[in-house]
């Protein structure tokens, strides 16, 4: 790791830490909340790279001075203490490259993760519910909170669809490497005669974008209906017309949330899904042919997947993008997803240098 003028230059970003802070003593700095709001956002973020850089230096010279001693005094124990501090640095240093990789404008908001049953009848529900499941337990692992705003069972097993909102940072920068179709095979257990069968699901992601950045919307562009939420089998949630469906009239992006029993509520967190959605939606009209996940987003069609997830008749997970492998299925179904989302993050960052 070098210091400045190589991959991080620490140099350079406390300068931009010092314009920002002399820039935020300004007495009329406060004037404009919105604006102040991203200024800080922007210096606690550099703030925070350049101390994990220090702190990873810091760790490294530690070991480093450590392995010195010991191989001047041939202490072997001080020796393998060393060695154990360096081992150790190692995800340390793993993360913080990831997070530079993570350098896009929305890439550490939280996110809104939309799941969507496809081709494949009854087995492509139930797989829309393992794909759930399986995100939520992504989630969990990576210790940020999920919530489901949003689900449609279908009429004999699993969901047609549903939106989870998870809470974390750089959510939406890793879960970009998730959008797109993601096909399951295995023996279905809705066959009687136990036939193999092919299902597939569509995952869309967008950033839950802050409210400081400006999204235009004109009330008389919407059309807004309220209905009765209902859980699995048809049964009311609740008797009043609670649930919220939003159309935006001029992209025809639909939003709707029925997780609360308050209208008012569910209508809040539908508005805040349609900034997200405007948001992307913006960003993809601007950069239609550099952005990454407008690319991915056009491939979203049955039969063109980015992972394939088999069970029968042998057991694999193959990203086809970056032809990262996993055989342990069931491992990958509990929430083991980082090898492909780095290997993404990895590929993306190495075309963005070539290109």
């Amino acid at each position: 790791m070098r210091r400045s003028g190589g991959i991080f230059d620490v140099d350079g970003l406390n300068r931009k830490i010092a314009q920002l802070e002399e820039q935020s003593a300004d007495p009329e700095f406060w004037n404009d909340a919105a604006a102040s709001a991203v200024v800080l956002k922007e210096k606690a973020k550099l703030t925070r790279m350049v101390e994990s850089f220090q702190g990873l230096v810091s760790s490294f010279e530690d070991a480093e001075t450590m392995l010195e001693l010991a191989k001047e005094m041939d202490d072997e124990e001080s020796m393998a203490e060393g060695e154990l501090m360096l081992k150790e640095l190692q995800p340390r240093v793993r993360q913080f490259e990831l997070e530079q990789m993570l350098s896009g404008e929305a890439d550490d908001c939280d996110a809104i993760l939309e799941i969507n049953s496809g081709a494949g009848g009854t087995d492509a529900s139930d797989w829309a519910e393992m794909l759930k499941r399986m995100y939520l337990q992504w989630s969990s692992s990576m210790g940020f909170k999920a919530k489901v705003v949003d689900e449609a069972a279908h009429e004999e097993a699993g969901i047609k669809s549903c939106t989870v909102e998870i809470h974390g940072q750089y959510a939406y920068g890793y879960l970009k490497a998730e959008i797109g179709v993601h096909r399951l095979v295995r023996i279905s257990p809705f066959d009687s005669n136990a036939r193999r069968h092919t299902a597939f699901a569509s995952i869309a992601a967008y950033p839950q974008i802050d409210d400081n950045i400006e999204i235009d919307i004109v009330e008389s562009d919407l059309r807004i209906d309220t209905y009765r939420a209902s859980g699995a089998g048809g049964q009311h949630v609740n008797t009043t017309d609670s649930a919220v469906r939003i159309t935006h009239l001029p992209t025809n992006i639909v939003v709707q949330c029925q997780n609360e029993r308050s209208q008012h509520k569910n209508k809040a967190t539908a508005m805040k899904m349609l900034r997200a959605k405007l948001y992307q939606h913006e960003m993809e009209k601007r950069q239609a042919e550099a952005d990454a996940v407008n690319a991915n987003k056009k491939a979203i069609e049955w039969g063109s997947q980015i992972r394939s997830y088999v069970m029968h008749p042998y057991r694999l997970v193959k990203d086809l993008r970056t032809g990262v492998e996993m055989g342990n299925t069931d491992k990958v179904l509990d929430g083991d997803l980082m090898g492909f989302m780095e290997a993404w993050l990895v590929q993306q960052s190495t075309a963005e240098v070539t290109q």
